[in-house]
């Protein structure tokens, strides 16, 4: 069955209540690779329970409704679902534990044609349950690669951020682990396109690949590593577009733009010479 726009426009996708512990802050960290030099302090002050720290690309994981577009009556195929972009805003430091509550919803459904797929845009508010104040805000793209062409509208045009006309100020090389797909997913997204490598295939990929949520919190370590010298509260927002994929194991190049309190960036596999994440900004200060 093809996609409704109305359908989709009101569907209610479930509040979530989540409690955050430090071990989850904890995986979160180890998940998008920090700690990989365990005698480094400052990575470590994110991965060991001593004098704690959330990392603020941690936002997206909270509240996460899970594979919402899988139910039936959505009319998306969820095996072809990739992510299309992701942001978040940080309103208040992230606790390293708390109990936090979101609701999810859509904010537009795009028919790109057929064979080009179609884009349901989300947003999450998160707060803090016993504080009662807002944490983040939370909005994310879905690019539906099998659901083009059911006649919606076609959207906007894509604003994109450009990047400065200069050879980047700063890159910084990060490696994922193979495992990394599988120690990521413990963190709420268990989509088996980045474990089964059998669903994988079906889905048009040689083997599991990373997910688009941890790639952008490895290029978040790499803004905080190369321009905040790891004081994580000074990564205020970040957005981005993923355009390619990464496959587990693979090491990821961040290009870097500073403009006073912005950053411009892009993320590239060199051993592939692929760009994978493209069209980011971040505020920092």
């Amino acid at each position: 069955m093809p996609i409704d726009c109305q359908t989709l426009l009101n569907w209610d996708i479930p509040e979530v209540t989540q409690t955050i512990t430090q071990k989850d802050t904890v995986l979160y960290a180890l998940g998008i690779g920090v700690g990989s030099d365990p005698s480094d302090s400052q990575q470590l002050r994110f991965v060991y329970e001593a004098d704690l720290e959330t990392l603020p690309m941690m936002a997206v994981t909270l509240c996460y409704p899970g594979q919402w577009h899988s139910a039936p009556g959505t009319g998306i195929v969820s095996s072809h679902v990739v992510q299309g972009s992701q942001s978040f805003v940080i309103h208040s430091p992230l606790p390293t534990q708390c109990t936090v509550r979101g609701k999810t919803r859509i904010t537009g459904v795009y028919d790109k044609g057929v064979g080009r797929g179609a884009i349901v845009t989300t947003e999450c508010v998160v707060s803090d349950v016993g504080r009662g104040n807002v944490l983040c805000t939370i909005g994310s793209t879905h690019f539906c690669r099998a659901n083009g062409g059911f006649g919606g509208p076609s959207g906007p045009p894509l604003s994109l951020i450009q990047m400065p006309p200069r050879h980047p100020d700063v890159s910084c090389e990060l490696e994922t682990l193979p495992q990394m797909g599988l120690i990521y997913r413990l963190s709420g997204d268990y989509n088996p396109l980045h474990a089964d490598p059998e669903y994988a295939r079906r889905a048009g990929f040689k083997r599991p690949i990373l997910h688009g949520r941890c790639i952008f919190g490895v290029v978040g370590h790499a803004i905080i590593k190369s321009l905040c010298d790891y004081r994580a509260t000074l990564l205020r927002s970040m957005r981005a577009r993923f355009v390619s994929s990464v496959y587990p194991g693979e090491v990821i190049c961040t290009e870097m733009w500073r403009e006073k309190e912005c950053v411009f960036f892009r993320a590239v596999v060199r051993g592939r010479n692929v760009v994978v994440l493209d069209h980011g900004v971040a505020e920092i200060g």
